[in-house]
């Protein structure tokens, strides 16, 4: 009985996780997008706006703390360097 249980909360779980996954894949796309494009205010705020995205996806346990610090880091070197 358990492992049906177990089954279907993996299930809804996993469903809830790759939509936040998505959601964050996008995030970072819109940022690169606009790093591309060499715009530095959009890639700012972009950059502002996916910020939490991201976090928030470390916080829920879909992407590790140290990857989702690397991604945003990553992105903010990127955005940074734009002249």
């Amino acid at each position: 009985k358990s492992a049906e249980k177990r089954s279907r909360q993996s299930e809804v779980r996993r469903v809830r996780n790759a939509s936040v996954k998505t959601g964050v894949k996008t995030a970072v796309k819109s940022v690169l997008t606009a790093v591309t494009k060499k715009d530095k205010e959009a890639a700012q705020a972009a950059l502002k706006a996916e910020t939490p995205t991201i976090a928030k996806a470390a916080a829920k346990g879909v992407l590790h703390k140290k990857t989702a610090a690397r991604r945003i880091s990553r992105l903010t070197k990127k955005v940074n360097a734009l002249k």
